[in-house]
């Protein structure tokens, strides 16, 4: 590594913490019906802590998205590291709104996580946070786009995530709603794996260079389809294959004490199959 490279990377990487730092203040102006600090330090909000860690994931990945890639020289790198970073913070902290009204659209996530500290909800959120991070990585860290393939491909993805959301309410021998908001964390948990599943499979949609709406929209709109069939299949192998003669319906929600081990494997399950379908593709 020479000079020159170490004093780069030293000014990139102050760009980055000063874009997190900036990510942080737009999170605390947004929300400002509760104080972070309050909550997590005298309250103990185990919920808003497991959405603000949500939230903070996916500011590294966006963040990522707009520090990877072949440099075109300092000013320039330094301009897009912040037009396309400060674009991602402010479509991610737009993507709790979409949650709120369209994904657990039956309660108030915020009531839920500062009032009840529904960790069940606080998980949901930050996976919608994680997932919304990986699709903004893979559409703003290649070559050829703007922001306006940026926008679209942000706006397509939470489409998307809506789209799975209903779904998973359709596949599911119960309502999610109805369960998270009673506190079944595990319930959340296995819902989040399935947010952020797709919202990796999306990744791989929109990453690469853009060439043409026509064939970008086309690759997406694959992996999109293909993510969604996957979602009911991967819920049965779960059931037969990793965890043999066990319903993980009844896991869930019909113990007095829902499992939360068996929600992380359905977490698992959801994430891991993620990346290979991205392998596959």
């Amino acid at each position: 590594m020479t000079l020159d490279t170490a004093i780069f990377s030293l000014i990139y990487l102050a760009c980055a913490y000063t874009l997190f730092w900036l990510g942080k203040i737009v999170f605390d102006l947004i929300h400002r019906e509760f104080r972070v600090n309050e909550e997590l330090l005298q309250k103990n909000n185990a919920a808003l802590a497991v959405s603000l860690a949500g939230y903070y994931f996916g500011l590294i990945l966006v963040i990522g998205g707009a520090l990877v890639g072949p440099s075109v020289g300092l000013a320039d790198d330094l301009i897009d590291i912040f037009l396309y970073g400060l674009l991602a913070i402010a479509l991610l902290n737009i993507s709790t709104v979409i949650n709120n009204r369209l994904i657990l659209y039956q309660f108030d996530n915020t009531t839920e996580i500062i009032r009840d500290q529904n960790v069940g909800t606080g998980v949901v959120v930050s996976a919608t946070y994680i997932a919304t991070g990986l699709i903004l990585f893979g559409a703003i860290s290649g070559e050829g786009g703007t922001i306006w393939t940026a926008l679209a491909f942000w706006g397509l993805g939470q489409l998307a995530l809506v789209i799975v959301s209903l779904l998973y309410e359709r596949i599911t021998p119960y309502s999610i709603h109805e369960h998270i908001e009673r506190d079944n964390t595990a319930v959340g948990v296995a819902f989040a794996g399935a947010l952020i599943g797709m919202g990796n499979i999306l990744r791989y949609a929109v990453s690469g260079d853009f060439e043409s709406w026509n064939a970008n929209l086309t690759t997406f709109g694959l992996y999109a389809g293909i993510g969604l069939i996957a979602l009911p299949l991967i819920r049965v192998a779960t059931d037969k294959i990793l965890l043999p003669g066990a319903s993980m319906a009844a896991e869930l929600v019909e113990q007095e004490r829902p499992n939360l081990g068996a929600a992380y494997i359905i977490m698992f399950s959801y994430i891991g199959s993620s990346f290979i379908i991205g392998w596959c593709l």
